[in-house]
């Protein structure tokens, strides 16, 4: 293509355009970067080139060429993916990949800082946004993509990333989602999953069986169990078998929710037309951990409907809270995942999967053996620590100012939490007496999910949405810097436990 980084001479020495210079890139001729005052596009071209055409803006002659400064807008992003394809989303495969969200759209430059400081050959999703967030937080679908993509630009990232339509639920979660250009999507079934059914007794189970949606599993009761029952399926070392009760539970907890991400799935194949896309399926926000036989009904059921998924998040064991760290026997987890990334590799060898670790900001605990036992097949999700740490850059900036957020988050907390699984207390969580003390309620349990999951009423108070943008705005490398220091922990795992 002829493309190269940081070596726009032109347009980096033109006085007083104060080009952030990692954005700074010279393709074919074309001089392209990201002014750090607005910020603002600015396009150098020789004269008469009709690369601007898909760009607005101001023009001035700048002698033989000629230079356009536009807004950031979405017109301009979409001129600049066809003049860098590397800014589209693209497949990621099955790399270790891991997921980066941003409720504040400004997190993808220290995102970008900690992968590179990470090494490794780590896929990266910088989209990545589910649809509750999204309303909580008043963004689009679109808005989130390209937030993330301007992040990825202003840093000069080439290497391709992904984006993430994360905990879809209906079609038209999955077409706001298809129309703003995402190449990943992330299908939550959760509503259909039966939670109950580990509590039911066999009758009940039994007639739960019966109303299970058959027409849309394509399949009856009687060659559901022809196909499971006195058949042990081998996974890589580890045998994992069905009797009639076992395989009734798997069924009546999961049919339902089977049935729904193969709706889904063939709309979003209709949809995306002859584009390419890779789907994760979850199941994990559930209060019942899904056993390695119910995974292997999830897996084979799906495969048999026609679903290719290139990652898996069934609900494991121990509890995985919102931005704290794995609660649970870290033991146990290991000996439970060792089966269900066995199930991963070999339940359909020609097309192995990774399996995804769903709230998985801050689970320091269980990374070495989630990398391990899933050999480098893994994904991992985090979302609502990028948004932790804005506000310990601002209590860092503006203690007044994040005192304020504490108090309103305390005030919010036991109604945000509804929809949640987390044990936070208010009676726990500490108040600071001195501003050296702020920082730490960032590592307290109690503080830290408060503020977690009270984020969206925060943001849609406009007094508090305006000053937090604006200190992050004003100070965009210290955010980042903070970013850079925690994703470190998050990714030197995943960098260092191999690739696919």
């Amino acid at each position: 293509m002829g493309l190269t980084q940081n070596t726009a001479t032109r347009l980096l020495a033109l006085n007083g355009l104060d080009v952030i210079p990692n954005s700074a890139v010279t393709v074919e001729g074309t001089e392209a970067g990201l002014v750090g005052s607005g910020p603002r596009v600015a396009v150098l071209v020789p004269s008469g080139s009709r690369v601007l055409s898909g760009f607005e803006g101001e023009t001035s002659a700048t002698g033989d060429h000629t230079l356009l400064i536009g807004p950031t807008s979405a017109a301009n992003l979409e001129a600049l993916r066809d003049l860098m394809p590397w800014l589209r989303p693209r497949l990621l495969g099955k790399r270790t990949s891991a997921g980066f969200g941003d409720r504040l759209g400004l997190a993808t430059p220290g995102h970008v800082r900690a992968l590179r400081a990470a090494g490794g050959d780590l896929a990266p999703i910088f989209a990545q946004q589910s649809i509750r967030e999204m309303e909580r937080t008043g963004r689009s679908p679109q808005e989130v993509l390209d937030d993330a993509t301007w992040g990825a630009c202003a840093e000069g990232w080439q290497e391709g990333f992904g984006a993430d339509a994360d905990h879809l639920k209906t079609d038209e979660d999955v077409d706001a989602c298809v129309a703003a250009g995402y190449s990943f999507f992330t299908f939550d079934p959760g509503e259909y999953v039966d939670d109950g059914a580990e509590a039911a007794g066999a009758s009940a189970l039994h007639a739960a069986l019966d109303d299970l949606p058959w027409q849309d599993l394509e399949d009856l009761p009687a060659d559901l169990k022809r196909r499971y029952l006195d058949h042990e399926f081998e996974a890589d070392g580890h045998e994992v078998g069905f009797d009639e009760l076992s395989l009734t539970l798997a069924a009546v907890k999961y049919g339902a929710a089977v049935a729904h991400v193969v709706r889904l799935y063939r709309h979003l194949q209709a949809a995306m037309g002859e584009r390419d896309f890779e789907v994760e399926v979850s199941v994990d926000e559930t209060e019942s951990p899904t056993t390695h036989a119910q995974h292997v009904y999830i897996a084979t059921e799906l495969r048999r409907l026609g679903v290719r998924w290139v990652s898996l998040a069934p609900r494991y064991v121990g509890r995985f809270e919102k931005g704290v760290d794995y609660i649970g026997d870290v033991t146990e987890f290991e000996e439970d995942i060792k089966v269900h990334a066995a199930i991963a590799r070999t339940v359909s060898p020609e097309e192995p999967y990774k399996l995804s670790l769903h709230s998985g900001s801050d689970k320091f605990s269980v990374y070495p053996a989630f990398v391990r036992q899933t050999r480098g097949l893994a994904h991992l999700k985090t979302a609502g620590t990028s948004y932790l740490e804005a506000l310990r850059t601002v209590a860092a900036l503006d203690s007044d100012f994040f005192r304020r957020i504490y108090d309103f988050a305390r005030g919010r907390y036991e109604e945000d939490r509804a929809s949640y699984h987390v044990s936070a207390r208010l009676d726990r969580a500490p108040v600071a007496d001195s501003d050296a003390q702020l920082p730490a309620l960032l590592e307290q349990f109690d503080a830290r999910e408060i503020l977690h999951v009270t984020f969206g009423s925060v943001l849609k108070e406009a007094s508090f949405r305006d000053r937090l943008l604006g200190l992050l705005r004003e100070h965009p490398d210290h955010y980042a810097a903070d970013l850079e220091r925690h994703f470190l922990r998050h990714l030197e795992p995943f960098a260092n436990g191999g690739t696919r």
